[in-house]
């Protein structure tokens, strides 16, 4: 399912088993790495070895599981962190540390907002606002691929439970924001939690129970 306009480097990695991917344009070999989830030096020897350089940090969402490795990286190579607004700024307030999940020790140098298009190489990487797992939770599409972070996963979505989750929001995220995209779309998810580490938004429609029970009616075709 790799496509071939792309180069995508799949880590899994830390406690919580995220999944940090490295994108990049095959054309450039420049790329973005999506929730650097820790362990800086790997994500680094991997893309010495392709030969490819970061422009971007990209991350999800601010939960403290996807962002360890971010100040490492951007301090590396002297690139940005990026964030939809939404979460920079709920992370970063102090008020906001209730929850061992919300910890900001980076600073967010480009705030992200729905449709911007970041440009890596010959890549036009769009940003979809995706709220619900968190309240700047976003997923990042780039040539019929969508990294879902923690909002959609194989099988499943992101917790509503946890402070800034919100389960009507979520659903309406993955309603009006992600299944109205192409069925062919691959699906990356920010955790290897379903039968499959990636999936389509077709097969999403038809075997994810928060698209078929919240979202689709029995006679919505799929």
């Amino acid at each position: 399912m790799k496509p071939n306009s792309l180069i995508i480097e799949c880590l899994n990695i830390g406690p919580y088993q995220v999944n940090t991917y490295i994108v990049a344009c095959p054309d450039t070999r420049k790329c973005v790495v999506i929730d650097p989830g820790g362990e800086a030096d790997r994500i680094i020897s991997v893309m010495d070895n392709d030969h490819i350089v970061p422009k971007y940090i990209l991350n999800t969402h601010g939960h403290s599981d996807h962002v360890p490795a971010n100040a490492s990286l951007s301090g590396h190579y002297q690139i940005p962190i990026c964030m939809h607004t939404a979460d920079a700024d709920f992370f970063g307030k102090k008020t906001a540390f209730q929850s061992p999940d919300i910890k900001a020790n980076y600073a967010v140098g480009r705030k992200l907002h729905h449709d911007d298009i970041l440009r890596v190489g010959n890549l036009e990487i769009r940003v979809l606002h995706t709220p619900g797992h968190t309240p700047g939770s976003s997923c990042f599409y780039v040539n019929n691929c969508l990294f879902s972070g923690d909002t959609l996963f194989v099988g499943n979505a992101g917790r509503t439970d946890l402070p800034g989750g919100d389960l009507a929001t979520l659903i309406d995220s993955i309603k009006t924001r992600l299944i109205v995209l192409p069925r062919k779309t691959i699906v990356y998810p920010g955790h290897d939690y379903g039968t499959t580490p990636v999936s389509t938004i077709g097969r999403e429609m038809k075997e994810n129970i928060y698209i078929t029970d919240f979202i689709l009616s029995p006679d919505e075709p799929q």
